[in-house]
């Protein structure tokens, strides 16, 4: 089961996000604990920049390896799901125990004369 969660920004906005439910209690847009089972709507503990930063090291880890391949790609893109908790922030999303990342690397030949 899934709820609806609402992220504060650095900037004073918010973002709502859909999350699935994790163990422990949230605040409810009333003020109210909600447990596992009550409360649609609640309010995450942390800003939604803030549980994104828990991705990024492995992002940037993924990207520099790539970036220094010795034969460098002129393009390089990576696909991969984040999954957001209320309580838990950001992580890579993965459907089985490994973590996927789909990754492209494109080599443009070089023009001819």
């Amino acid at each position: 089961m899934s709820r609806l969660v609402e992220f504060t920004t650095d900037d004073g906005g918010t973002v709502v996000v859909e999350v699935a439910n994790a163990a422990g209690s949230l605040v409810t847009r009333g003020g109210d604990h909600a447990g596992d089972h009550s409360g649609v709507f609640a309010r995450a503990q942390q800003t939604f920049e803030r549980a994104l930063a828990h991705v990024r090291p492995a992002v940037q880890g993924v990207i520099d390896e790539l970036l220094s391949l010795e034969n460098r790609p002129d393009e390089v893109s990576v696909e991969f799901g984040i999954d957001l908790h209320a309580e838990a922030g950001a992580f890579i999303a993965s459907a089985s125990t490994a973590s996927n990342f789909k990754v492209r690397l494109t080599w443009n030949k070089p023009t001819e004369t």
